[in-house]
């Protein structure tokens, strides 16, 4: 072997995901890692999707069971996609660019509330990662396990997201090339950088005991390599914690 095997992100960012990830695994218990990660397949994303608002609303009820939320408990609203502003965007000869959240999480009389962009209906693995993000905020905010101000708040919710099995999601949503009435550009979902995700990944990988896990194929090419990057260091570098994973069926 050649060279150094060097972590994808730096010391602060490492020891803020390694150390955050442990404090999820304390706060959720290691059984969610026996879960098989969701991936961009056919198993998870069976048949065509139509993006109304009933089948949005049908589908945040069906990723709550895998984040534990109870969905009589939760209000979904569905934000109407309003085309006439692409048309305008390719009128101004603008290129196609967004960024930040597609989602929005409120508490409204103690009970918790997720706004889902009804445009991303035209993209179900970003609107899946973006469910997948909001359902974290109903776990971390709304049982009041960290405290709304706090800075990193954000960043940690997509870190959740990791360790509950939709880490690839997530991961390839977070920096997608867009093609619209003849012109590129990108969006950007999420608050990890696509090296903090290929990391995060590697020390959920590492948790599971996967050393090349297969499920690697379905990251998008930067991630991938990030993961890949991140596996060769923690070979070197193992983490300061390990998964104790309670018996199936246990």
């Amino acid at each position: 072997m050649f060279g150094t095997a060097r972590c994808p992100v730096g010391p602060r960012e490492r020891a803020w995901i390694e150390e955050s990830t442990a404090w999820l695994l304390a706060e959720f218990g290691a059984g969610v890692l026996l879960r098989p990660p969701v991936l961009p397949t056919a198993e998870h994303f069976p048949g065509p999707f139509d993006g109304s608002a009933q089948r949005i609303g049908e589908l945040v009820a069906g990723l709550c069971g895998p984040f534990g939320v109870d969905p009589a408990g939760l209000l979904v609203e569905v934000e109407p996609h309003d085309p006439r502003a692409d048309l305008m965007a390719a009128e101004l000869g603008l290129t196609v660019r967004s960024s930040g959240a597609a989602g929005h999480f409120r508490i409204e009389r103690g009970r918790p509330v997720i706004a889902v962009d009804q445009a991303l209906a035209a993209d179900p693995v970003a609107l899946v990662a973006t469910v997948a993000h909001e359902l974290g905020h109903v776990r971390l905010l709304a049982e009041h396990r960290i405290d709304p101000g706090r800075t990193d708040g954000e960043p940690l919710t997509d870190l959740l997201t990791v360790v509950f099995g939709f880490g690839v999601l997530n991961a390839n949503a977070a920096f997608t090339r867009v093609e619209r009435d003849g012109r590129v550009g990108h969006r950007r979902l999420g608050y990890l950088t696509q090296e903090a995700y290929g990391y995060a990944l590697a020390c959920y990988a590492q948790l599971r005991g996967e050393d090349r896990p297969g499920w690697a194929v379905h990251l998008d090419t930067n991630p991938r390599g990030y993961l890949r990057q991140g596996l060769r260091f923690l070979r070197r570098h193992p983490l300061g914690f390990t998964a104790r994973r309670p018996r199936r069926g246990g």
